[in-house]
């Protein structure tokens, strides 16, 4: 039997895949890359059997500035057309909706830190949330939920913190794959981010005062997402 293979879709060098890197490994998955920052070299979407796109600073709006947001779109509806399990973490979520023609918009607050996310949809059929769990944010733009899509999971600066689409299909507005080296690069490169501040914005000693205990938790719940979904035989 051929092993997974896995196509991740990276923004910036500073977001990567956190512990779902260790999920992929475990499954013996074939990894490949397009590195937007790099090399905008995309493969067949018939050839992948699981797509991730990951978090970046820039707007799915920023099309003008970064055209290859369009081929990127693209990409993605082509998966979802295909039927592949597809998976959005923050401005992946945020690509996967607008992929799916929903807006994506500033939120009413940023969002940065640990807060709770609650679920929305206690006996879905495939993400059965607990009612409460704490999760990483780290985003200031939010989107409607496409059409056809199932409201998964909320916060209380955030209407819209994950959705499925179909059986293939999810977007998660939230970080359950952060672990403190990617914490770490992102309080170092997106210092900016904090100027303002906010109800929802945590300071950077409250970022680095996490436990390992709170990211273990964090990352077990990532891999049960992902073995409930991506890993169904």
């Amino acid at each position: 039997m051929n092993p997974m293979h896995a196509h991740i879709l990276q923004h910036v060098p500073f977001e990567g895949l956190g512990s779902i890197e260790s999920w992929l490994t475990a499954r013996h998955a074939r990894v490949t890359w397009t590195r937007f920052f790099e090399d905008l070299s995309l493969p067949e979407a018939d050839d992948v059997d699981l797509l991730i796109a990951l978090g970046g600073p820039m707007s799915v709006n920023d099309e003008e500035r970064l055209p290859w947001l369009r081929a990127e779109k693209r990409f993605i509806a082509r998966g979802i057309e295909l039927g592949r399990p597809v998976l959005g973490i923050c401005l992946g979520a945020q690509l996967i909706a607008n992929a799916l023609g929903a807006r994506v918009y500033p939120g009413p607050h940023r969002e940065i830190g640990w807060f709770p996310v609650y679920s929305m949809q206690a006996e879905d059929c495939l993400f059965a949330f607990p009612d409460e769990f704490l999760a990483f944010h780290w985003h200031g733009e939010t989107f409607d939920l496409p059409s056809g899509a199932v409201h998964l999971a909320r916060s209380d600066a955030c209407r819209h913190q994950a959705f499925r689409y179909g059986r293939n299909v999810l977007a998660l507005q939230f970080h359950l794959e952060t672990t403190p080296a990617s914490t770490d690069a992102l309080i170092t490169r997106c210092r900016d981010e904090w100027q303002g501040g906010g109800p929802y914005v945590q300071t950077e000693a409250t970022l680095r005062a996490t436990s390992p205990q709170t990211y273990a938790a964090i990352n077990a719940r990532m891999s049960a997402i992902l073995d409930a979904w991506a890993g169904r035989d």
